[in-house]
């Protein structure tokens, strides 16, 4: 048996650490995601930040699985001393245009009896940023849906 050396990330342009995850398109994907986040706050001094991360990455895997195509869900966190970025990739386009999870708007439509359509808003209120893109370059179908956590900075 052979080993194989590992990908290198690529350099976190905040500082610190860059982490990532690649998981299978299954259902089981946003609980390994969680516990994945779960772990590397724990030992990166941002445990005040678990419960408000695990809830967001949760909601971005999730959307994902249930409304794309894609093969793979990839989790990009990058951890420094102030913050936490996490960034959710996938390469499948949507299962339903319509009921596509990329806009805000939608998400702020939600009422209150609707079961679905809350998530983005959620993640909006608890990020101190958040944004979807396209993946560039080489990966200009991939979906990037990321948010920020950490201390807000000091106002000037």
């Amino acid at each position: 048996m052979t080993a194989t050396a590992p990908t290198p990330a690529r350099t976190n342009p905040l500082g610190g650490e860059a982490y990532r995850l690649t998981l299978p398109n299954t259902a089981t994907a946003p609980r390994i995601a969680r516990d994945f986040l779960t772990s590397l706050l724990g030992v990166s001094r941002h445990s005040k930040l678990i419960d408000d991360a695990r809830l967001c990455v949760t909601e971005l895997v999730t959307n994902a699985h249930c409304h794309t195509r894609t093969p793979q869900i990839r989790v990009h966190v990058a951890v420094n001393r102030k913050r936490v970025t996490v960034a959710v990739t996938d390469d499948g386009g949507p299962l339903d245009v319509d009921k596509a999870f990329g806009t805000l708007g939608t998400a702020l439509a939600a009422g209150p009896e609707q079961e679905s359509g809350r998530g983005l808003a959620l993640v909006e209120s608890l990020a101190l940023a958040w944004g979807t893109g396209r993946g560039g370059g080489q990966y200009p179908d991939r979906t990037v849906v990321w948010f920020t956590l950490g201390r807000p900075e000091a106002a000037a």
